[in-house]
């Protein structure tokens, strides 16, 4: 750990791990491992499968490979076998093996062949009850590898957001088994439920609330409107420039989440209610707030003087970003939307991670602000949040 960080606890609030291949085969109810989602064969391609329909390539989830090189680009990404990459991607004593060589104390961790969201089961799963036993499988097995981290390794629980009253459930159940919080699709209105503004969502906010848990919003957590590369780069760009364009405007696309947030009114009726804007930066976070308050004055004055506070005050308030890259004015930014309100990410082992040594580049992305607001964006806020 590098002189600036020593005491300090440091949790990792963005990474991602690759589910086991046997997940769900092995925690099959009797009579329907057939059923469950598995890697198979296709076309010499090892491919997710649940009920007949791909999920899509069992891939790599990584651009690390065994020798802790870092690979870069499209191919790195899509192309790469699971035995191409390290073992901390899909190894729990691996991975923990790895935090203790960089100083990571604990990692918040999301999905990867469910989406980042858990939209990828809405799609493949046409039963609406196997696709909750899928989600309760998932949710257990990361119930599991929180407990025998010894609470370093955090997963969200994803809810079935194509049922309200499932998601209750499921929140309630997650906070039983302990983990520390939930993760959501967007835009459930794609699965058939109604969009994250309705009040039908009210018992969902209640529930997260009373029971502390932070509805997380990862990037490219939609079917539609915010999927990888979507319409954002033009045709002719390379595969490595798309992937560039494509995670580079996935940022912004997270500001459409913060914003519906906002100017819904939500945030009045659940002032507890604590929500994360992962993967997504913070840098664009007081510009697209100012935005708002200005476009509300001038295009929907009445909802705007019907709101109890300035979209800035429910982002000091309510809502958290997280940032790894960023070092440009940081002192500002902070000072912008709040030093409680900022969490630390390495996006291991995806593309853009942090990667060999994250507080390296953090002590030197940090150089400027407060020991406090470092203490703070690093560890105290997210220990805070969930609870460690």
């Amino acid at each position: 750990m590098t002189a600036i960080f020593e005491g300090v606890d440091v949790v990792d609030a963005d990474t991602h791990f690759t589910e086991p291949h046997d997940l769900w085969v092995n925690r099959a109810p009797a009579g329907m491992k057939e059923r469950m989602p598995h890697v198979t064969d296709v076309d010499g391609i090892a491919t997710w499968v649940v009920e007949g329909v791909a999920m899509g390539k069992a891939g790599a989830g990584g651009v690390i490979d065994p020798d802790n090189v870092k690979h870069k680009g499209f191919e790195a990404l899509y192309e790469r076998t699971i035995d191409m990459v390290h073992h901390a991607a899909y190894d729990p004593v691996a991975r923990l093996e790895m935090m203790d060589t960089m100083g990571i104390s604990a990692q918040i961790i999301f999905p990867n062949v469910v989406g980042l969201g858990g939209q990828g089961l809405s799609v493949a799963v046409e039963d609406p009850a196997l696709r909750l036993l899928c989600t309760e499988i998932y949710n257990d097995h990361n119930a599991e590898m929180q407990a025998e981290s010894g609470n370093r390794l955090l997963p969200m629980a994803v809810l079935p957001a194509w049922d309200i009253d499932a998601c209750v459930r499921e929140a309630e159940r997650a906070k039983a088994l302990g983990l520390r919080g939930v993760n959501l699709t967007s835009d459930p209105q794609d699965m058939g439920a109604p969009d994250l503004a309705s009040r039908d969502w009210d018992p969902v906010w209640d529930v997260c609330d009373d029971l502390e848990l932070p509805v997380h919003f990862h990037i490219g957590a939609s079917l539609t409107a915010m999927s990888f590369f979507g319409n954002y780069p033009w045709p002719s760009q390379t595969e490595d420039v798309k992937l560039s364009i494509g995670g580079t405007l996935l940022f912004i696309g997270n500001a459409r989440v913060v914003v519906n947030i906002i100017a819904s009114g939500l945030l009045d009726r659940h002032p507890g209610l604590k929500v994360v804007s992962v993967e997504s930066g913070a840098g664009w976070v007081p510009f697209i707030l100012q935005a708002l308050d200005y476009e509300m004055s001038e295009n929907s004055p009445k909802e705007r003087d019907e709101l109890e506070l300035s979209p800035t005050e429910y982002f000091k308030r309510n809502i958290y970003a997280t940032m790894w890259f960023e070092k440009t004015n940081l002192p500002a930014l902070v000072d912008a939307i709040g030093e409680d309100n900022i969490l630390f990410e390495t996006d291991f082992p995806h593309p853009t991670c942090l990667y060999p040594d994250p507080l390296v580049s953090a002590e030197e992305n940090m150089r400027e602000l407060s020991v406090a607001a470092r203490n703070k964006i690093l560890g105290g806020n997210a220990k805070k949040l969930y609870h460690l």
